[in-house]
């Protein structure tokens, strides 16, 4: 039954390209789309937001120095007409287009560049890291020219430019707080007009912006509970858009629909266990190793996500240069039984003093799958018969606060890459000085040196070396347990058109429009 849904899916994505490339030109275009969500947003405020999903409203209502061109990962100028790096490395030179506004009308200059910068800085929030780890100073040259002094050459720094950490924001966001609400933004090619938490946000076109008009008007996007009320929006008209995310039976069914179009976007979205290494029991190695010989990857592919997802045994994706299946190699493919409970008992634990486990997981932000994949690791754990596992979940804003705060024992996550590079799969893990949201507590010196010697390297053969002995050492210590890898799926109705998503797997909405006739 799996093969064939799996062909199923493959069959409606292969029609729904062919349906792109021969699609008819539009006679008439909507002024509004809207889009549907199961997920939540965090905080509209770049210093501190570090989820996919705000992520995506931030780089639509905010622009950066440099930004990937739509449906790639081909990074283009932004607000930033042109730049140069020294022969060194260490210095970074931006120059600013001098046609840039803020949704109020006021010009974007080098020294609003610096201040949202250095505010990233000072506030050290969620991904900061991608700011402090690298950048020792920003200055104004003049009004239209930014430099960054880097601690540290990085090969990669473009794409780290092109993050919403980078981005200026406007002059209303205070210098040195966090405002999770604001409707500030900043250059990009839409002002947030409305915002009710959990409920809408309402975008409308920036009048003032320097690119191509927006090809839609106004972009509304709702917030629902769940994974049917999202398909019945769908269904009813009510969105014109379904985006993370449906259950992996809906994507099937909706793919059987004429008045729909199912695509799958190619990517590297991993799905991961974060462990508290320093909270009893877990704080044992010998604890989460057994743990991660227990997992069987393969039946939760089948069994949640109907093989729409494949087993992952690093947290560096399959098919990105440096993986290596360091999980698969130490422990097996799993479910590996027999070692788990060797190493339990070594760990003190019995048939009569069971390893008592706290597995936490949050409802909606994954999809509804969620509750499943919790329900079925548990299993797979108890089918040890030394360990008793309870479960528990909160809500996204609740789930992330508990992670920033280290209270959950195991908790289920899953990644969509910062900047399309192993660094990005790694360090925001295994860093100390990056890993502080994971709520992992995960820090080990000889990785923070390997981590930062690949940094400063500009040779990727000698990069992957490091990547390699650093995802050793991940499945050897076991604070993060790799889980799966897959693409994202998203629908919508046959008169939408412009959906480009790229490897970086964030939606430009500004590409995105709808035919009346």
């Amino acid at each position: 039954m799996y093969i064939v849904i799996a062909l199923i899916i493959a069959i409606a994505v292969v029609a729904a390209t062919i349906y792109l490339y021969y699609k008819p030109a539009p006679s008439a275009a909507a002024e509004k789309i809207v889009i549907g969500v199961t997920d939540k947003v965090t905080d509209l405020d770049p210093s501190n937001a570090y989820d996919f999903f705000t992520w995506e409203v931030l780089t639509n209502v905010m622009d950066g120095l440099v930004k990937y061109k739509p449906g790639t990962d081909q990074l283009v100028p932004g607000i930033a007409e042109s730049w140069s790096v020294s022969s060194d490395g260490s210095e970074w030179t931006f120059k600013l287009r001098q046609n840039v506004y803020f949704c109020d009308g006021r010009k974007v200059t080098a020294q609003d560049v610096v201040r949202s910068v250095k505010r990233v800085m000072t506030i050290k929030g969620d991904p900061s890291w991608l700011v402090t780890e690298f950048v020792d100073d920003v200055i104004a040259v003049d009004d239209y020219t930014v430099k960054f002094k880097l601690k540290t050459p990085a090969s990669y720094f473009l794409a780290l430019v092109a993050t919403p950490p980078y981005f200026p924001v406007h002059p209303s966001y205070p210098d040195n707080q966090i405002v999770s609400d604001a409707t500030w933004g900043g250059a990009g090619p839409y002002c947030i007009k409305d915002f009710k938490r959990d409920e809408y946000i309402v975008l409308e076109a920036n009048p003032h912006y320097y690119g191509d008009k927006p090809k839609t008007k106004t972009i509304v996007i709702k917030f629902y509970r769940d994974a049917t009320s999202l398909r019945m929006a769908l269904e009813n008209g009510e969105v014109d858009i379904a985006w993370r995310t449906l259950r992996p039976q809906d994507y099937v069914a909706l793919s059987k629909n004429p008045n729909f179009v199912v695509e799958s976007i190619p990517g590297s979205f991993i799905r991961y266990i974060i462990i508290n290494v320093k909270m009893p029991p877990v704080d044992n190695v010998l604890v989460r190793k057994a743990i991660a010989a227990a997992i069987n990857r393969s039946e939760i592919a089948e069994k949640v996500f109907f093989n729409t997802m494949t087993p992952l045994y690093s947290l560096v994706p399959k098919g990105m240069w440096s993986h290596i299946d360091a999980f698969k190699e130490l422990y097996g493919p799993g479910p590996n039984l027999t070692l788990a409970r060797e190493l339990l008992k070594q760990a003190g634990y019995s048939e009569t003093n069971k390893l008592k486990l706290e597995l936490w997981y949050t409802p909606t932000h994954y999809g509804d799958t969620e509750a499943d994949v919790a329900a079925l690791l548990k299993s797979q754990l108890e089918a040890t018969g030394l360990i008793q596992v309870e479960l528990k979940s909160a809500e996204w804003a609740t789930y992330v606060d508990n992670a920033r705060n280290a209270r959950m024992m195991l908790s289920l996550f899953g990644w969509y890459p910062d900047y399309i590079d192993p660094d990005d799969f790694l360090s925001p893990f295994l860093l100390s000085t990056a890993n502080k949201w994971t709520g992992s507590q995960y820090s080990n010196p000889t990785v923070d040196n390997l981590l930062r010697e690949a940094m400063a390297k500009t040779s990727q053969s000698e990069r992957e070396a490091l990547y390699i002995q650093v995802q050793k050492i991940l499945a050897d210590e076991a604070p993060f347990i790799p889980l799966l890898q897959g693409n994202l799926m998203i629908v919508h109705a046959k008169n939408v058109h412009g959906v480009e998503i790229g490897p970086p797997m964030l939606m430009p909405y500004y590409t995105i429009y709808k035919t009346t006739s």
